[in-house]
């Protein structure tokens, strides 16, 4: 019995031993557990990132849409094999993207220092199975990543990326010079022409002032090399059936210098708008498509001339025809700076239409989009009943500002809180100054060389053949939405698109493959567009 009792009292003995040393480990007092706060200085979505005084947000949208007969994001069927109306073009074109969005902002004595940045993670089928613009297993050297549509394929972009700081914005955001709805008045296409748009952010440095009672300034410097450049073209070389001359403007010297002055209060905003643009061309001499030879370097170069554009918008709010309803318009004026007028997220379009005719092979529609012209001094465009002589020297080596404007705007109606329509419409004009038969000025430049180019005669046009580079283009549509859960819309977006041009008569063409080399009627084009759209915001 006394050995039992030693051996059980020896046990009970070690056993406390072992959990006194196993107590003796632990912290005397556990760390309190960091729980995530809500911020709620900046709106709903912010919490503080543990640790810091900084709130950040994090959101963004998944958007799954379809246009027929037209291009990804409702582009309409104006140019290229869409254009073309051949067998090439596909008759849908299907997207999905993902945007994310990182938002942060603290508080000092200089005021709130933020910083945004978005990426956008995207698919969709490449519009057409053209072999010359599209090859099997990959684009070609060349074309831009976002035509990586094949299995497993897509791309990822860049959009805003900047940091405000005592009212200056450093980075990549909207211009000073751009309206809130940037091109989106109301409409989901990406091309509603007649006006401004950066909504994908363009590189530059700004300063706002606030004046108080919603009365702001702003100015800024803009990158133009991306996004405010549509063609500077060197009518020397030999364009297309489509257009005349080819590509020509040189480097980025300066900015864009941009600014507004805007009211924005609860019953809308008006804004004025104003930018300065550069036009800068490369050479004299270069070689088909522009690209340089090895005389462009000696050939010399015509000298830089300014251009630049107004604009003025206005929205209104809470109009009479229900809550929430809104009416957005903006009007431009540009001369030099046509990127300013049409203008969307994708480089400035030209046109090239085709549709019937009852006295040619088929009718086309031409609007080549661009800056400025120049044709070097002396050049001989020859050949076409407009060369140079004596008394009408050809070209005269001086840069010749294309002018354009446009008007743009969206009517906006709640018809219930889960029901919203858009009428949406636009107009735009392109001018090419002087006239058709004086080719000391860019309209007669522009013609003598698109007639050259393609070898125009009496023999191969009709006797109503006139040139005229000019063009407007009409818009009109209608957007209607369904949300039936906060934050996840339905939506289907009808448009239309006219273009007119000023090209009349027949002449014999060679346009791009695969359309033959026949007699064309220029003739006004129209063409229409179904979008359909799902978006989740989060």
């Amino acid at each position: 019995m006394k050995m039992v009792m030693k051996v059980v009292l020896g046990s009970t003995a070690t056993l406390f031993a072992m959990n006194v040393a196993k107590a003796a480990d632990l912290p005397v007092k556990a760390k309190a557990v960091e729980y995530v706060r809500v911020c709620s200085l900046y709106g709903a979505g912010f919490w503080y990132i543990p640790g810091t005084d900084t709130c950040i947000k994090i959101g963004g949208y998944l958007r799954v849409d379809t246009t027929f007969n037209g291009g990804a994001h409702g582009i309409p069927a104006y140019s290229g094999d869409l254009g073309q109306r051949n067998r090439y073009f596909d008759d849908f074109a299907a997207r999905s993207r993902l945007d994310f969005q990182v938002d942060t902002r603290t508080a000092t004595e200089y005021g709130v220092v933020r910083t945004f940045g978005e990426a956008v993670f995207q698919f969709n089928n490449f519009g057409t199975s053209n072999p010359a613009t599209f090859a099997i297993g990959g684009p070609p050297a060349g074309l831009n990543s976002s035509l990586l549509d094949g299995v497993g394929g897509g791309y990822t972009a860049v959009g805003y990326l900047f940091i405000q700081f005592a009212g200056f914005t450093f980075g990549k955001s909207s211009s000073a010079y751009s309206t809130p709805w940037m091109g989106y008045p109301g409409n989901n296409s990406i091309s509603l022409f007649g006006g401004n748009d950066t909504i994908t952010g363009v590189n530059n440095i700004q300063y706002t002032a606030q004046f108080g009672n919603g009365v702001s300034a702003s100015i800024g410097l803009d990158d133009p090399s991306v996004y405010n450049r549509t063609s500077l073209l060197n009518l020397s070389v030999a364009g297309s059936a489509t257009t005349a001359g080819a590509f020509a403007y040189g480097g980025t010297h300066v900015p864009d210098v941009v600014g507004n002055v805007r009211v924005d209060q609860a019953w809308g905003l008006f804004q004025i708008s104003a930018a300065a643009h550069e036009v800068d061309a490369s050479y004299n001499i270069l070689g088909a498509a522009g690209t340089p030879t090895n005389l462009s370097e000696i050939s010399g170069h015509p000298d830089t001339k300014w251009g630049g554009s107004v604009m003025a918008a206005l929205s209104i709010k809470n109009i009479p025809t229900g809550p929430g309803d809104s009416l957005n318009v903006d009007t431009t004026y540009a001369k030099g700076d046509t990127k300013n007028v049409i203008s969307g997220t994708l480089p400035s379009p030209s046109f090239a239409m085709f549709g019937g005719s009852s006295r040619a092979y088929q009718s086309l529609g031409i609007g080549q989009t661009s800056d400025a012209v120049y044709a070097p001094v002396g050049f001989q465009f020859g050949g076409n009943g407009l060369a140079a002589t004596a008394a009408n020297p050809g070209g005269t080596g001086a840069i010749k500002l294309v002018e354009a404007y446009g008007l743009r705007g969206a009517f906006n109606h709640n018809w219930d809180p889960y029901w919203s329509s858009s009428l949406f419409g636009s107009a735009a004009a392109v001018r090419y100054g002087g006239n058709s038969a004086d080719i000391t000025t860019a309209k007669g430049q522009w013609c003598a060389s698109y007639i050259a180019a393609n070898k125009l005669t009496a023999a191969n046009t009709s006797a109503d053949f006139s040139c005229n580079p000019d063009y407007n283009v009409y818009q009109a549509g209608v957007t209607t939405r369904w949300t039936p859960v906060k934050n996840l819309t339905f939506s289907a977006e009808v448009g239309w698109f006219h273009l007119d041009q000023k090209m009349t008569g027949t002449a014999t063409l060679t346009p791009a493959a695969p359309k033959p080399t026949a007699t064309y009627e220029f003739r006004n084009q129209d063409t229409a567009y179904l979008e359909l759209r799902v978006q989740r915001n989060f």
